[in-house]
């Protein structure tokens, strides 16, 4: 155990002091890897933001039934009742918001009441709010309920009030997708990177690694430093670029903190959790041993 543990205090040393004889060479590699590795990073900490946004909204559709002016005024009674009578399975609560109620409602906002005051009249029609109930593929069954109604007489125009957010959650979708794709790239990247850095240090190392193995050292005594260094490039390449990222953000979250409290929000970005990026850290060593085992697997065969 003492002669493993040995073996491999010596290996790190010696990769820690290849790094810091080729200062500049190590310091380019781990920029180019960082910057790489904080792009998805980034796209993570926006993602991260967004989500509990987008599942604090109400992502049960409400249909709003708005009917025609010159509706009778018991219309929009009489269709909140056939709603609940031949829609009961898929509706679980409907309300009549009067116009005169409406009216009101917009005449108790500051914004409105300039407007309002020069109208003759009340524009605003009757109209009927329904709850929809949960279920399976809910966006498309409040879809097509939608077309049915607006195929009713007195009925003007139909409504899906949550449409918004199901965009927003579509978004959110896709938003994912292109963030594996890229976090994908950057694997390639990383990989490219470290295989390179490796077969150059092996290529430069080759009357070394002669001499060692005709006095004896086994394969994995003699890769087992470039395991080091692409394991440990891939560890602090990950955390060069959690710092990068939080130093991004800073600013970002200035500009973003503005334009929130314009709208009366408090909204920030934020990387993920700590666990997530002590996960980053470790994969990004991962990847970093398994590019520099393929490398160094190749690149010392003479």
């Amino acid at each position: 155990m003492n002669a493993w543990l040995r073996q491999h205090r010596y290996a790190l040393m010696v990769t820690l002091r290849r790094l810091v004889k080729q200062p500049f060479s190590s310091l380019a590699n781990l920029l180019v890897m960082a910057l790489a590795l904080a792009l998805p990073l980034l796209g993570s900490a926006i993602l991260v933001s967004v989500q509990p946004v987008a599942r604090e909204m109400s992502v049960t559709p409400e249909v709003t039934v708005f009917m025609r002016v010159d509706a009778p005024a018991g219309a929009a009674a009489d269709i909140a009742k056939r709603i609940q009578a031949d829609y009961a399975a898929d509706v679980r609560a409907v309300r009549v918001v009067g116009r005169e109620d409406a009216l009101a409602d917009l005449r108790a906002n500051p914004a409105w009441q300039q407007a309002l005051a020069v109208l003759p009249g009340n524009p605003l029609p009757d109209a009927v709010v329904v709850t929809l109930a949960d279920g399976e593929d809910l966006a498309g069954r409040a879809g097509k309920l939608a077309q049915d109604w607006k195929q009713w007489n007195q009925v003007d125009l139909v409504q899906l009030d949550s449409a918004w957010v199901q965009r927003l959650e579509a978004i959110l979708r896709f938003a994912r997708i292109g963030l594996a794709f890229l976090a994908a790239c950057v694997a390639v990247v990383v990989l490219a990177t470290v295989f390179n850095t490796v077969r150059m240090q092996a290529l430069s190392q080759r009357e070394e690694i002669a001499v060692a193995r005709l006095v004896g050292a086994t394969e994995s005594f003699v890769r087992r430093p470039f395991l080091y260094l692409g394991a440990l490039s891939g560890a602090l390449a990950s955390l060069l670029a959690i710092g990068v990222a939080a130093a991004a953000l800073s600013p970002l979250n200035n500009a973003l903190l503005g334009l929130a409290r314009s709208y009366g929000a408090e909204f920030a970005l934020h990387l993920p959790g700590a666990p997530v990026l002590l996960v980053a850290i470790v994969a990004s060593a991962a990847l970093g041993a398994l590019s520099a085992r393929w490398s160094v697997t190749r690149s010392t065969r003479f």
